[in-house]
């Protein structure tokens, strides 16, 4: 089989990899490494020859390819007495990685549609309905007066319910967006002339789980850009972030 794969834009080598396996619909287990080697040295020419800024990962991992199909080409030992092949695949690790990457990737997808869809969610202030919850009154046995304010209440309810629908527009319209807060995430370590900081310290409103949401899918954004790393030691741990000295460089 043999082909070329000419695309635009790929989020990382291991995007373009990952694309190569699949569409030649090998399994990622038992990756023909030679084919893929080919193919993927094939697009990496394509880009620099085009001018595209290619990032170094694409050439880490070309480099990693090689040395895999190298050594897939040497021949393999035997024990001693001829019986037993000796061989630890050497496509073992890459495997490894590839996994983990397509993991974080649907792990991402998945923020990513969420925080989509709760964009689109109407919010409105809880209200007191308490008023509402006591035991219902006798209006057909009322007097006058007691109707009047009965029905002057009701007028007050519909009179808020306006009110609700005319100063609270869409969610995504009233909170801010994640390119916001990536732009307030540098200023924090600008300002505070620091290199490090816990997740925590990122989050403007502790007790918003849409602040914190947001705060989340901002660092994971500039971690792709390579503004920011970080660590978690320990699942459920605190989260150390990290700024990197491209944050500083260039503005978001």
């Amino acid at each position: 089989m043999s082909y070329r794969v000419k695309l635009n834009v790929f989020e990382g080598p291991f995007d373009l990899l990952v694309y190569l396996i699949e569409h030649a619909q090998m399994s990622i287990y038992d990756i023909k490494i030679s084919e893929i080697t080919g193919q993927y040295m094939a697009y990496v020419e394509d880009m620099q020859k085009s001018d595209v800024n290619l990032s170094s990962d694409f050439m880490v991992l070309a480099a990693a390819l090689l040395e895999i199909k190298s050594k897939m080409l040497l021949p393999r030992a035997v024990s001693e007495d001829g019986t037993q092949e000796l061989y630890e695949d050497p496509r073992t690790e890459l495997v490894e990685r590839l996994l983990e990457y397509k993991k974080f990737k649907t792990i991402s997808e998945m923020l990513e549609d969420n925080f989509d869809e709760e964009s689109m969610r109407l919010a409105k202030p809880q209200e007191d309905l308490t008023e509402y919850t006591k035991e219902a009154d006798e209006y057909l046995s009322l007097d006058i007066d007691k109707f009047v304010v009965a029905f002057e209440q009701f007028l007050e309810k519909k009179k808020k319910l306006e009110q609700i629908r005319e100063h609270h527009i869409r969610t995504e319209k009233q909170r801010i967006t994640t390119e916001l807060r990536m732009k307030g995430i540098r200023s924090f370590f600008q300002e505070q002339k620091v290199r490090e900081a816990d997740f925590t310290e990122l989050v403007e409103k502790k007790q918003d789980r849409y602040d914190v949401a947001v705060t989340f899918s901002s660092v994971l954004e500039m971690m792709k850009e390579r503004r920011l790393d970080a660590e978690q030691k320990y699942v459920f741990g605190n989260i150390r972030v990290k700024a990197t000295e491209l944050l500083f460089e260039k503005e978001i």
